[in-house]
């Protein structure tokens, strides 16, 4: 923090929670979240990716920032993932975009009537998304896709800020592995939902339900196994698992397919 002299710098470990509670809105928001540095070891992680480089990547000038989340400003529906792969989102500044995950993950969007299309390869490659925002707890590459605690807590109030600001139209979300479920629990109940105690448990079909309060409708958690090759390769998550949690989680947020109007929001990628 500047000692009292104005707003936290952008490598300073107050920025997210500063930035995010004064954000207006999702694009002031993901404005300041693609300037944060706030966690030194994922900095320097994705600009160490960037600078190197994958062989199949070597013409590409990488993202190399913080990956906002993406979708509709009044999504029924958020998909929450773990963070941004390092030749994937960090690569093309786009959550779930240029990777085996997303391409699992948006081609059961579209099998859903939720996406434009089945592929996203690049920003700017015509993907919508209908009713829904993609986001994620930690929004830099992590190395070996695994964030520390303390790289988690820090990032959180981008995520729960996200969720405030989507809360007047959100009415479930989907989180996608174990991590997501444990960091969207406490991102919820920073963003002003009630959660319960002790918190349920994550398994893939598992469904919560938190209650509407004075100030949040009821929203409805759905948790399914993340879309990481680890998963799909071995069978642990196949693709009608992940249509299936999907179809119901629209279905919960009041969302019908695309070809019938979803009654939400479209956002291009």
């Amino acid at each position: 923090m500047n000692a009292g002299t104005g707003p936290p710098t952008s490598d300073d470990g107050g920025y997210p929670g500063y930035c995010a509670e004064h954000s207006g809105g999702l694009d002031e928001l993901d404005t300041h979240l693609t300037r944060c540095r706030a966690c030194p070891r994922l900095v320097a992680w994705r600009e160490e990716v960037a600078a190197t480089r994958r062989r199949a990547f070597r013409d590409e000038e990488y993202w190399a920032r913080p990956v906002p989340g993406f979708g509709p400003p009044d999504a029924a529906l958020a998909v929450v993932g773990l963070a941004p792969a390092a030749h994937g989102g960090n690569r093309t500044g786009r959550m779930f975009t240029g990777d085996a995950s997303g391409d699992f993950l948006f081609a059961a969007l579209h099998a859903v009537g939720l996406a434009s299309q089945p592929e996203a390869t690049h920003r700017g490659d015509g993907l919508e998304l209908y009713g829904v925002r993609v986001t994620a707890p930690v929004h830099c590459a992590p190395p070996q896709n695994k964030p520390t605690p303390t790289e988690r807590d820090t990032c959180r109030p981008w995520l729960s800020a996200e969720l405030a600001l989507l809360a007047p139209s959100l009415r479930a979300a989907v989180a996608l592995g174990a991590f997501s479920w444990q960091a969207l629990l406490p991102a919820l109940g920073s963003a002003g939902w009630r959660v319960p105690r002790p918190r349920p448990a994550f398994g893939h079909g598992a469904q919560l339900t938190l209650q509407a309060t004075d100030e949040r409708p009821e929203l409805r958690i759905l948790g399914s196994y993340h879309p990481s090759q680890q998963n799909t390769f071995t069978g642990r998550l196949t693709f009608a698992m992940l249509v299936d949690v999907l179809t119901r989680a629209a279905e919960l947020a009041g969302l019908r397919s695309q070809g019938t109007g979803t009654g939400q929001g479209r956002s291009a990628g």
